[in-house]
């Protein structure tokens, strides 16, 4: 099973990857902020006697340490000129029946969907899925950006993985309307995904900015390959993508010319125990 984490322009490594080798790919590209991004992690100590800053129920805390965390330049003149271009480069390496998602949010989905719709065709185009968190800041000039959207595209509109029986099932918003035997079943998610954003607490957390979190990964690796498939992320950040794909008996290859990411990918992966498998 192929499982590996390549370090590299995804423009120039894409071509020299195997045609039809991967069921799935996934990629959550910059998204054009306009900023530089970066996240920066701190460790605190509790304090005594009033010293330090204040925090909840009236505990007083110390900084210990800052810790950087991976940082790159999320600013594009021409955004779709960047991404379709490398999406083109990535088709060859699909399956006959495999599915492309393509992860962004309001400030370049639209344009995004116009460009793949033409380098695709609209026939290949499945879902847009609106993945839904509620946490951060709450400007007082705009209703708060809350969601990103998936863009789902299928090389075959007549042929394509979809098991929906591996979906992961959640709870009814009114489960005494259903009989006691749906309720405790849960039912399938529609096309609006409710799921936090990674908590700052969590052992999930990596330090990686943009960072998704791992049960929306699975979801999408569980439904659309199967156990013994690879999945491509030529965007791969902190390595999210493979962990799923590993977690679930599916092989990876992980792109990114971050060497920052590339390391913390590697590092999340050891646990899985990936193979070393080179092309």
């Amino acid at each position: 099973m192929i499982r590996r984490i390549i370090l590299g322009d995804n423009a120039a490594v894409l071509p020299k990857l195997p045609a039809g080798f991967a069921r799935l790919a996934y990629v959550d590209p910059p998204f054009n902020t306009g900023r530089v991004q970066r996240r920066d992690r701190i460790r605190v100590r509790s304090t005594e006697g009033g010293a330090g800053r204040a925090g909840f129920a009236g505990r007083r805390y110390d900084v210990t340490h800052r810790e950087g965390s991976a940082v790159f330049d999320d600013d594009f003149d021409d955004y779709t000129a960047f991404l379709v271009p490398r999406i083109a480069l990535a088709l060859r390496c699909l399956t006959p029946d495999g599915s492309l998602f393509v992860h962004l949010d309001a400030r370049e989905v639209h344009y995004a969907k116009v460009a793949l719709d033409g380098l695709l065709g609209r026939d290949r185009f499945v879902n847009e899925i609106v993945w839904a968190y509620d946490y951060g800041g709450r400007p007082k000039r705009r209703w708060p950006a809350k969601h990103d959207t998936l863009l789902w595209y299928v090389v075959d509109p007549g042929d394509y993985v979809f098991e929906r029986d591996a979906m992961d099932r959640i709870p009814y918003m009114a489960p005494g309307l259903v009989s006691p035997e749906k309720a405790a079943r849960g039912k399938t998610p529609t096309d609006v995904w409710w799921h936090t954003i990674v908590p700052t607490n969590s052992r999930e957390k990596t330090g990686y900015p943009t960072q998704k979190p791992l049960g929306i990964l699975r979801r999408i690796v569980a439904v659309h390959s199967r156990p013994g498939d690879v999945v491509l992320d030529f965007f791969a950040g902190s390595g999210t993508t493979g962990v799923a794909a590993a977690e679930l008996g599916r092989g990876f290859v992980l792109i990114d010319d971050n060497r920052d990411a590339v390391r913390i990918a590697a590092e999340r992966l050891a646990a899985c125990s990936p193979e070393r498998v080179g092309f």
